[in-house]
């Protein structure tokens, strides 16, 4: 009864003459296949058809016992299955070379496309240096680092550049790949190896690489291509910016880093449909951005025209009291400056930070002793802000005479003297 196991094919025979025979039957078999692919130069290990077929048709229980024949498996139908399953097969490199050995250069190629996104460089390797052609196109004629930057492999990504691999940029979006895999080393290896590549180019869509990576909340990838060059500002073909895809999906770090690195009217700019990023916002119900996109403003504008109900509102809507504009002014040191006395006090009876520094260095307090605004400076320091008796020049009487019994106020202590002289500390 003929049994088949792995790589082994044994038939039992009853006797033991019928055992000998079929050893020297065997040796001849083997011998012939050798050298039938000496003669002919055949790459894989075939023996003969007819002798298999005369060796094994005759009926009965005739061949032979404890011998074995290798099988191997070849043709592109095997290879497609290794690399498919290539973690799961031992020796899946020894494997492979036998199975591609009787492949076309079509066959190897197709091969190719098959196994870049694999990752498994020895296969890759092996394909290309049995003439895979590293500059064919898979069927929408992508090149084969597009493959490879889509499934993520990096690796891959330097093989095909060293072995030639080129791109066309008008259909391989590779670094709009490597910004949809969230994938900085890529984006690098990209950039320092691929000529004319533009990391402001755009896809059917008209978005750019910082487009793909604000859909998706990938803020180090918008990081390294506004160092690169890229624009945060640019339009896709719906008029969406950056700012207005990432307000859809939500992603509160990528608003604000965009928000930090791109003109202030960005917040301002609409798309097709007339809406801002703080609209979209609001359609797809994300609360969270609605202080940093829209009501952050109109809380300053509120502190800066004394618009108590205003100020209130914004706060019970979710703008947050310590919300910085781009100079760094919180609605304190607008309304401070102003000298909106009411707002001062509503804004600090909210949490609103006395000391908050801005972009110059500059606290509520000192805006409103720049502007003169006595009262105000005074109800800053009765909640706790700092000021050296010099910043006090012409707001308030030097002689400290007049305000030793204002509960905000208390002379410094003889240490505090020696640190600063002119310092005026608060309770």
């Amino acid at each position: 009864m003929l049994r088949q196991s792995g790589l082994t094919c044994t038939k039992t025979v009853p006797t033991s003459a019928s055992r000998r025979a079929a050893r020297v039957k065997l040796k001849q078999l083997i011998f012939r296949q050798s050298s039938y692919r000496m003669e002919d130069a055949a790459p894989h290990c075939k023996a003969p058809q007819d002798e298999l077929h005369r060796l094994f048709s005759r009926p009965g229980p005739h061949v032979f016992r404890d011998a074995t024949l290798p099988i191997y498996l070849v043709g592109p139908q095997v290879a497609e299955y290794i690399i498919s399953n290539h973690t799961q097969i031992p020796d899946v490199s020894g494997c492979f070379n036998r199975a591609i050995c009787g492949c076309t250069g079509s066959q190897i190629t197709g091969l190719l496309k098959s196994a870049v996104p694999s990752g498994d460089l020895k296969m890759i390797t092996s394909l290309i240096d049995h003439g895979g052609d590293v500059n064919c196109k898979d069927s929408d004629g992508r090149s084969l680092i597009s493959l490879a930057v889509r499934a993520g492999q990096l690796d891959v990504v330097k093989v095909l550049i060293a072995s030639g691999c080129v791109i066309d940029s008008s259909i391989d979006n590779v670094l709009h790949y490597a910004a949809a895999v969230n994938r900085v080393d890529l984006l690098e290896i990209l950039c320092a190896s691929l000529k004319n590549i533009d990391v402001n180019s755009f896809d059917l869509c008209g978005r750019t690489p910082i487009h793909v990576a604000a859909s998706r909340g990938h803020v180090e990838v918008i990081r390294f291509c506004v160092s690169a060059g890229g624009k945060t500002e640019a339009l896709d073909c719906d008029g969406s910016s950056s700012l207005h895809l990432a307000a859809e999906k939500g992603h509160l770090e990528t608003i604000e880093y965009l928000l930090d690195c791109s003109d202030f009217y960005v917040k301002h700019a609409v798309n097709k449909e007339g809406k801002t990023a703080f609209s979209v916002a609001v359609d797809n119900g994300h609360s969270h951005l609605y202080d940093l996109l829209h009501m952050g403003d109109v809380l300053q504008r509120a502190a800066k025209l004394d618009d108590v109900n205003g100020i209130k509102s914004c706060l019970a809507e979710g703008a947050k009291v310590n919300r910085s504009d781009q100079n760094g002014w919180t609605p304190l040191h607008r309304a401070a400056f102003k000298g909106r006395i009411e707002s001062v006090e509503v804004l600090l009876n909210h949490g609103a930070q006395v000391e908050a520094v801005d972009n110059s260095g500059y606290t509520p307090l000192q805006c409103a002793l720049d502007a003169g605004h006595m009262q105000v400076a005074l109800l800053l320091i009765a909640h706790g802000a700092r000021a050296k008796v010099k910043s006090l020049k012409g707001v308030v009487p030097l002689n400290m005479d007049g305000f030793k019994n204002h509960h905000s106020l208390v002379m410094p202590s003889c240490q505090e003297d020696k640190k600063s002289e002119n310092e005026v500390s608060v309770c």
